[in-house]
């Protein structure tokens, strides 16, 4: 379990310091997502509980992977390329 979480927390620090390209921050979000995923199925064995709940979670998580790559392709068409440094985000 320590393991698992060691995971989540480097793919949250690669989420707040690859700032760079639009993709990598989409990769690095899945891998978050994926991991709070893994660590909740993992305690739902350990814990008896039943799974309907991780249904409702990947139902979110392709709902959320789709927006990303939805925004991907728009920002893409609209601007040309993947920085966002070209957007004025922030």
């Amino acid at each position: 379990m320590n393991f698992l979480l060691t995971i989540f927390f480097l793919s949250i620090i690669s989420l707040i310091f690859i700032r760079k390209h639009i993709l990598l921050v989409l990769i690095s979000l899945e891998f978050v997502v994926l991991m709070l995923l893994l660590i909740s199925v993992i305690f739902c064995l350990k814990s008896n509980y039943i799974f309907y709940i991780h249904v409702l979670f990947m139902t979110l998580f392709v709902c959320e992977g789709v927006l990303g790559l939805s925004l991907l392709v728009n920002m893409i068409r609209c601007h040309g390329n993947d920085y966002l440094n070209s957007m004025f985000l922030w």
